[in-house]
């Protein structure tokens, strides 16, 4: 090794020590004739002096050094003079006096500052060029620091708990019924095609028939779905599967993993039992399944009282079963025309024709539609929202499932204009968890006239639900459950059918898949169930959203070391790229490139 330590072990307790320390050069100072460098490991930094004093040639190379350069330093450890102490660095109390200077490669000046304030400002597409500069930042890098830490504990949890890590196949079949597949051809087998895992749900399922009873993975999941700061072409899952395990027997052994993950990481105690709440309340409450219960600024229920109204648009939904909501964001009167311009656009994204609104200013409700509003029809308004001077209360009349979504998004971008104007405080480490539990098994697909599961076709119903599949399958509850923190879906999961009989009857009676298609994609399964298969369940976690969240930053691309773009383009390593003919002849397909538009 070219280093006897790393940059930030050395204390005053090594004074007089001989060291040698390799880095990269953070920073070069010359103070009257003196150069001081900052030496920069991943550990952290130390200051090196050159006194040309001690060796005006050694002084003169070290003027030299440009940012970034990789050196290796041979120096005493001294004591720093009085006044020039550093307490905000670990090695802040000592310096080297070197005395000996080996450049191990030159760097020429970077693209971008490499301090967090600098490389915070750069535009994201020129810090994914040159990713390898960006990980340096100390934000970057203690951003993966704190993923290991996280995994560790992660694994070491569930080694406790007698799981057995078991790794998966990546190249699976394809079942396009979920999300959209990569597909990957075969050589060997010309036309046929594999699939990238979208996740290893059959497989731990396949486990449970094989008796491992207690499995986890970290696993690596791939999905063709347009990007985002939350979403990535591959992910990674904390996955998870039991055997004879109840829906209970889940929450406890994930608030568990929770408990000491959230300890190992930040030092932090989190509340236990998590809260629950059903997705129906949710829905009515918060307009979303995965709520942010860091503020309040809830959905209120104002049907009934608008059936009569004569403003016909709440009247004309109400009466025909949609549902009239409204939230009050308390202080937002001040809202400019901008900004209602786009909360109107962004509610019209969600089907509202338009949105709703008054004002209420100086005492006086202010809006187009306040006067179709009769005095009782206010009185209720005031008293169940609260309505106090400065306030605007948002509106959306719609079936029930619209209006909540739409009321939803109008409270997370009312949230986000109070906090810009100081009249909110929403802290990233105010760790609001909550399991959402009673989904609907089943939602109605318009497009294809049939029913769709809500969460995965695997998802077991609530025995006492069973019945429904034949006469209301809407009405069916399923075993599902996932779990929110502070706006963000963690993850989910479910208690699986596990009878032949029942999982063929979804397939069949109830998602319409055909005898021949469910055969092709899942009579694999479906035999193994007939050969004893244990009641079981389990959940998968996205790991780069719960680290992303322990990092305090709203973007899994922060917490990947080498992320795609929102184009899903690797621009470091210039992917996707064209491949050859004969690469393209070799597995027996052709590419059809579609003309400009």
């Amino acid at each position: 090794m070219k280093r006897t330590h790393h940059c930030a072990q050395l204390t005053k307790t090594d004074l007089g020590t001989t060291v040698s320390l390799s880095g990269w050069v953070d920073s070069v100072r010359d103070h009257g004739g003196i150069n001081f460098i900052d030496l920069r490991d991943r550990k952290g930094i130390t200051q090196i002096k050159f006194d040309p004093q001690d060796d005006a040639n050694l002084g003169a190379r070290a003027a030299h050094l440009k940012p970034e350069s990789v050196v290796n330093i041979i120096g005493t450890v001294v004591v720093r003079p009085e006044g020039t102490v550093n307490a905000a660095l670990p090695t802040g109390e000592i310096e080297i006096n070197a005395t000996g200077l080996e450049i191990l490669n030159a760097s020429e000046t970077p693209p971008f500052p490499l301090d967090d304030a600098g490389g915070d400002k750069v535009n994201e597409d020129l810090r994914l060029t040159y990713r390898y500069l960006d990980l340096r930042r100390p934000k970057m890098t203690k951003n993966l620091q704190v993923r290991h830490k996280a995994t560790k504990s992660i694994r070491d949890y569930f080694d406790s708990q007698e799981f057995i890590e078991v790794e998966t196949p990546a190249l699976f079949k394809s079942t396009p019924e979920g999300a959209r597949e990569y597909l990957v051809p075969s050589r060997i087998h010309p036309g046929e095609f594999y699939a990238l895992s979208q996740s290893p749900q059959q497989y731990k399922q396949i486990l449970m028939v094989a008796g491992v009873e207690k499995y986890f993975q970290i696993a690596r999941c791939f999905r063709d779905e347009d990007l985002r700061a939350d979403r990535q072409m591959e992910f990674t899952q904390v996955d998870v599967e039991a055997s004879f395990v109840s829906r209970e027997d889940i929450y406890a052994l994930f608030e568990g993993m929770l408990t000491k993950l959230w300890k190992d990481v930040l030092g932090t105690d989190i509340q236990t039992p998590i809260q629950r709440m059903t997705y129906t309340d949710a829905m009515n409450r918060f307009g979303v399944d995965k709520p942010d219960l860091r503020f309040g600024l809830e959905l209120m229920d104002f049907t009934e009282l608008f059936k009569t109204s004569s403003f016909k648009v709440f009247s004309g939904t109400a009466t025909s079963g949609g549902a009239v909501k409204a939230i009050n964001a308390k202080g937002l009167a001040d809202i400019t025309q901008g900004e209602l311009k786009n909360m109107e656009e962004a509610a019209k994204s969600l089907g509202a024709k338009g949105l709703a609104f008054i004002k209420i200013e100086g005492g006086e409700w202010k809006s187009p539609i306040v006067k179709f509003f009769s005095d009782a029809e206010k009185t209720e308004l005031t008293a169940k929202l609260n309505v106090e001077d400065g306030d605007i209360i948002f509106f959306a009349a719609a079936e029930w499932e619209r209006s909540c979504a739409i009321l939803g998004r109008m409270r997370l971008d009312a949230a986000q204009l109070l906090v810009k104007r100081g009249k909110l405080a929403i802290r990233h480490d105010d760790w609001k968890f909550l399991w959402v539990i009673d989904f609907p098994l089943m939602s109605y697909d318009e497009e294809r006239g049939a029913f769709a599961a809500t969460h995965h076709p695997f998802t077991s119903p609530v025995p006492e639900d069973i019945a429904l599949l034949d006469s209301d399958p809407k009405k069916v509850r399923g075993q599902h459950y996932d779990l929110v923190l502070n706006g963000m879906e963690l993850g989910g999961g479910s208690i699986r059918i596990h009878q032949p009989a029942l999982q063929k009857k979804v397939f069949e009676d109830v998602l319409k898949i055909p005898t021949d298609v469910v055969e092709s994609r899942f009579g694999y399964m479906l035999k193994a169930f007939t050969f004893g298969a244990p009641p079981h369940g389990g959940i998968a976690f996205g790991l780069d959203r719960m680290v992303a969240l322990l990092c305090g930053t709203t973007s899994i691309r922060d917490v990947i070391a080498f992320p795609k773009t929102q184009k899903g383009q690797d621009l470091m390593a210039q992917s996707p790229t064209p491949v050859t003919a004969k690469q393209l002849k070799e597995l027996h397909i052709q590419t059809v490139i579609p003309p400009e538009s």
